[in-house]
């Protein structure tokens, strides 16, 4: 039987219920396998949404602005021997980025659970990680999205 060795273990953060959820099995798997543990946020570049050129001025303060706010959030969550880290872009992809750029053995995630409509339009970043990762994905479900037996 192959060992399996968890080294490195990320959880992207959203800072909704789904991702606190997964952060607390994170946490627990790091300490079992006495693995690193890192906290990804990834933050959506507000440069996409700027319809004005005067608006483009407003960008780089803005840009500080929601990292100062976002180190803070994420410093709250941290366990002290944590790293973290923000970045800017699609969250899949800085995910699946992230998670190649440092050796990542594990990646623990919320899944929103969506319903299967807006899952077909939009998909989430929870489904294309796990599709396209090259490492294995473990994701959590909403404690308010359980399964009930009819």
């Amino acid at each position: 039987m192959p060992v399996v060795h968890i080294r490195k273990i990320l959880a992207p953060v959203d800072f909704s219920d789904s991702s606190a959820g997964s952060l607390v099995y994170a946490r627990v798997l790091a300490e079992k396998f006495g693995a690193e543990l890192h906290l990804l946020h990834v933050i959506d570049d507000p440069a996409g949404y700027a319809r004005k050129a005067e608006s483009w001025a407003l960008l780089p303060d803005l840009r500080e602005r929601l990292e100062r706010e976002t180190q803070g959030r994420l410093a709250a969550l941290q366990p002290g021997d944590a790293v973290n880290e923000i970045r800017w872009g699609a969250p899949f992809l800085e995910i699946l980025g992230y998670a190649r750029e440092h050796g990542i053995d594990l990646i623990v995630m919320g899944s929103h659970g969506h319903g299967a409509v807006m899952h077909l339009l939009l998909g989430s970043v929870a489904d294309k990680v796990v599709h396209k990762a090259g490492c294995p994905v473990l994701t959590v479900r909403d404690p308010k999205h359980q399964y009930v037996n009819p």
